[in-house]
């Protein structure tokens, strides 16, 4: 039994998860278990399925084989426990950064100016505060990125799926919204899958690390507890012996994969 599988009901669990597109065998047998209030993040090489994986958690791609678990219960449709953040910005372009925070609150039939205080309460959560009246082509990538956050946390989701949310960031600014989710998430412990390449990334912001295989037929090759104290400043954490060994740790089981990965797409 792995890590992720001991003790209470898990908020989200992928078992024996198998996704076949006609002739090609994305994801095989696999099982990936996150505990309510775990951070787990999910690395490997370039296309090898996690963002596969991850549209499975949030039931928008149904698997071959194998079932999605969410809190205990077995899910049929969409994951509406979950909150899903894009690599790319999904942000309307015709609504001001307020309207767009507020935005799902008003699908859900919540009256405008309950929706317009929320979404303003959690402007200022993400540090926003006097940016509401702007667009997003008005916004840097970094404040693009802060209201995308308060856009899914306004609607109060158990689990947030993350699918390399802060790629496009330059260094300075990702390290300030990975520090930024990190108090977001500290605040009230949702359960979280964090896809990434970055395994530095990876292992700054997580209580576990799932390494999966090159593809095709991707599956999970190892889980590594990340014992680093919390709360964390993701620079800083970096530079300490057992970050290093961590790192090293777990490079040594992705190294051989990703160089898998280069050799398939060279072939191609």
């Amino acid at each position: 039994m792995s890590a992720g599988e001991a003790g209470a009901t898990p908020g989200l669990a992928l078992r024996n998860i198998s996704c076949v597109f006609g002739d090609y065998t994305a994801v095989e047998s696999s099982t990936i278990v996150v505990q309510e209030g775990e951070f787990v993040s999910v690395v490997g090489p370039t296309g090898c399925g996690k963002s596969t994986l991850l549209n499975v958690a949030a039931g928008l791609l149904e698997p071959t084989t194998g079932h999605v678990e969410v809190f205990g219960a077995r899910l049929n449709g969409l994951n509406r426990q979950a909150g899903y953040l894009f690599q790319a910005d999904a942000l309307m372009p015709w609504r001001t950064a307020r309207s767009n925070v507020m935005a799902g609150l008003e699908f859900r039939g919540v009256p405008k100016g309950e929706a317009g205080n929320l979404a303003d309460r959690w402007l200022a959560r993400v540090g926003l505060t006097g940016h509401g009246d702007k667009y997003p082509h008005q916004l840097s990538g970094g404040m693009r990125k802060r209201t995308a956050m308060a856009q899914t946390l306004i609607l109060d989701p158990k689990i947030l799926l993350m699918d390399e949310p802060f790629s496009a960031l330059d260094i300075q600014t990702r390290h300030l919204m990975e520090n930024e989710l990190l108090e977001l998430w500290n605040a009230d412990r949702k359960s979280v899958v964090f896809i990434t390449h970055d395994l530095e990334e990876a292992i700054s912001l997580s209580d576990r690390v799932i390494v999966l295989s090159a593809g095709p037929a991707t599956r999970p090759i190892g889980e590594f507890k990340i014992d680093l104290p919390r709360p964390r400043d993701v620079a800083e954490i970096r530079l300490t012996q057992h970050f290093l060994e961590l790192h090293n740790e777990i490079w040594k089981t992705m190294r051989e994969e990703v160089l898998k990965a280069y050799a398939n797409a060279r072939l191609q």
